[in-house]
């Protein structure tokens, strides 16, 4: 598997156990199954009932949660909704759920499983991993939903005037096919207007925010997919969007960025950075 996919995965894995809201609900669960006591309120006393349940939950609901975040990060581009990828993830768990539910009755309660308990138990996973995925997705933070949704998410464009335009299906569309999106949080998931150099890392910025990801200069450039832009340094890459206007000064050029941030022109690009941006009319300084 790719890098970007590995990374993606971890990082959605990570906004799952972070989230307070699905803890409290993972608590609530263990609580009522402790306190009802299905099939062991007359097996096991208090204390060791409360520990069969909490480790069953426990396994449960991380194999669970790690094959929707899989299912979310495989299927993104087949399925639209990552709810939708999510339970597909889900319902593959429940073999392996129920597999897991029948060894630890089995240790628990001394007893060897038939065909038919491994059966009820995969069903009884599969009814329970369902149950897991959707309270996890009604209990996740923001930045979880947006993770889910899509691997661009929310595209907010900004003009040289500052008005932003929101989910526009082109800049979704585009921010789709960015492997380099992937690498960063999806609050700041538009589209590419700059990158460059930092120290060890390579800083990425778009039209939603500012990220330092660990990766090669060289090897971000090759995640940019279809963005219009150019290398212009061996340090610097600018989207078209990008550009307010070329500055020349004692012969040297510079690129004007909207954001009002100046990025030099080594000659080795000079002749394309003219012949890309020449238009926008060169200004000296005094």
């Amino acid at each position: 598997m790719k890098r970007p996919f590995l990374q993606s995965t971890l990082r959605e894995l990570h906004l799952v156990v972070k989230a307070p809201r699905l803890w409290a609900t993972f608590a609530a669960v263990v609580l009522i199954f402790w306190v009802t006591g299905p099939g062991t309120a007359e097996r096991l006393a208090v204390v060791p009932r409360l520990g069969f349940w909490l480790v069953l939950h426990a396994v449960t609901w991380a194999i669970a949660i790690v094959s929707a975040v899989l299912a979310n990060g495989l299927l993104r581009e087949k399925v639209a909704s990552g709810f939708v990828r999510m339970m597909i993830g889900a319902a593959v768990a429940s073999i392996p759920i129920g597999l897991v539910t029948t060894a630890i009755g089995s240790a628990t309660f001394s007893a060897i499983p038939t065909v038919a308990d491994v059966m009820t138990d995969i069903a009884t996973g599969l009814f329970l991993s369902l149950l897991f995925c959707t309270l996890t997705w009604m209990t996740m933070n923001t930045e979880f939903a947006l993770e889910l949704n899509d691997a661009g998410t929310t595209a907010i464009a900004s003009d040289e005037a500052g008005q932003q335009t929101s989910r526009n299906p082109a800049l979704l569309k585009e921010t789709g096919r960015v492997p380099l999106l992937l690498r960063l949080k999806p609050a700041n998931r538009g589209l590419p207007l700059h990158v460059t150099v930092s120290d060890h890392y390579t800083e990425v910025t778009t039209t939603l925010g500012r990220e330092l990801v660990l990766l090669r200069f060289a090897d971000a450039l090759g995640e940019l997919g279809p963005v219009a832009g150019l290398q212009v340094h061996r340090s610097h890459w600018v989207a078209d969007a990008h550009v307010a206007r070329l500055v020349r000064d004692n012969g040297r050029m510079t690129i004007l960025l909207c954001d009002g941030t100046e990025v030099p022109v080594s000659r080795t690009y000079a002749a394309a950075v003219r012949q890309r941006w020449g238009y926008r009319l060169p200004r000296s300084r005094p």
